[in-house]
């Protein structure tokens, strides 16, 4: 007879749990939201995922995950400057959205109160039977903010939400839906002042013919544990770009789940991710095209320095429907140290027949030949080779064709460079 034995939890495991039976009767949420709270409180008691877990195999979340702070911020938490000038802020600080004011043309709604309503319940589903991104989400959400971009509608400035905290833990939301024909620029700042458990989810709903641009930058404190996840579905003729930054934590895990659910929708994901020190940061992308003549391109450039590792999964899936899908994928990563690592999954699972889909991957160090040409002509070469880094990564950066965000991330690169030159 087999007996096998469960194993022991952990005390990050214990402190989810625990947490969860403490501050579950001051959750905010209907009956229904409850119910999946409960659901996702069972996903937790089962244990965080380990190696064998094919989603999380790069990122053994069991033992990389030591510890849980305590429960909520200090409740001092502030807005900070907009990354892009002239930006509409709406800012959730330790897990409180705080915001009013929005550009003619979009109406708004905190997540508070559609967990109270009920609302909101739907939107808590996990995405994938190993989803414990969205279940430690699902059990601890507290607010953030529900968008809606009307039809035709062209948002000129950026729309920056801020989730914004001071410690402990801060569980938020956001989702936006765009109506049909409409333009608009969301920028997602994630950060605080020092370190923390941090998990947000995003939804984005795009209707046919709109236009969305959305960037994520992550510079959580240099110990924290930031926990993202965004999800979207695209509509006919639409035009998606999403833009992950990453520069802070110390455990990160990012996640896209986006579908290109109408025809000839175009999708564009671009990374860069700066990791230096004892940084584990893990970027997971699942993408359905599920639509003919649909596009996407992924392109993530990654530096990595001291003993950071960092995980690309890029999963491409093409229904038998999706005839004449285009779909590339591309992974580069520039290695500045010896004990640095940078692990790479990409996949293809294609049931069209009539498709042009690749992918492909690189890791490489400094070119000498470029060094030593920057070096005989009068410059040291500790700028040398930030001149190269830099540049490797601003092809990215310079796609997104706006000088003011643009500006705004390379301000984020200098930075990040500053800290770790």
């Amino acid at each position: 007879m087999n007996v096998h034995a469960t194993p022991k939890l952990t005390s990050a495991e214990e402190a989810l749990i625990e947490g969860f039976q403490t501050r579950k009767g001051a959750l905010v949420g209907s009956p229904d939201v409850a119910a999946r709270r409960d659901e996702a409180a069972g996903v937790l008691k089962a244990g965080l995922p380990t190696r064998r877990v094919e989603a999380w195999h790069y990122t053994d979340l069991r033992r990389l995950l030591a510890t849980v702070p305590a429960d909520g911020g200090k409740g001092d938490a502030a807005a900070v400057e907009p990354l892009i000038e002239g930006s509409t802020v709406l800012a959730v600080l330790d897990g409180k959205a705080n915001g009013t004011q929005v550009p003619q043309g979009v109406r708004l709604e905190k997540v508070a109160d559609r967990l109270m309503s009920g609302a909101l319940a739907a939107d808590l589903a996990p995405v994938h039977a190993d989803d414990t991104v969205g279940a430690i989400n699902t059990a601890f959400v507290t607010d953030g903010y529900v968008l809606e971009i009307e039809e035709g509608a062209d948002i000129a400035a950026p729309i920056e939400l801020q989730n914004i905290h001071s410690g402990g833990q801060v569980h938020s939301r956001f989702a936006v839906k765009v109506g049909k024909g409409a333009k608009v620029t969301i920028v997602e700042r994630q950060t605080g002042s020092v370190d923390a458990l941090v998990s947000s989810i995003s939804d984005l709903d795009v209707a046919d013919g709109a236009t969305v641009n959305w960037l994520i930058v992550q510079d959580q404190p240099k110990d924290a544990t930031h926990f993202g996840q965004i999800r979207g579905r695209f509509g006919a003729h639409s035009d998606v770009t999403i833009f992950l930054m990453n520069t802070g934590a110390k455990l990160v895990r990012q996640e896209v789940h986006v579908v290109a659910a109408g025809e000839e929708s175009q999708f564009r994901l671009r990374g860069v991710n700066l990791l230096g020190g004892e940084t584990h940061c893990d970027v997971t992308m699942v993408l359905d095209h599920a639509a003919p003549h649909t596009t996407s391109t992924e392109i993530i450039r990654n530096v990595i320095t001291d003993k950071a590792h960092g995980v690309f999964q890029g999963q491409i899936r093409v229904d038998r429907l999706a005839q004449k899908t285009d779909a590339k994928m591309a992974c580069n990563t520039l290695l500045l140290s010896d004990d640095g690592e940078f692990s790479t999954k990409p996949e293809l699972e294609i049931f069209a027949d009539d498709v042009a889909c690749g992918h492909g991957a690189t890791v490489t160090e400094i070119d000498h030949d470029h060094l030593f040409y920057l070096m005989a002509r009068g410059v040291e070469e500790k700028l040398a080779r930030g001149l190269l880094v830099k540049a490797f990564l601003r092809e990215v950066i310079e796609e997104l064709d706006d000088e003011a965000i643009v500006e705004a991330l390379e301000a984020r690169l200098e930075a990040w460079f500053a800290a770790h030159g």
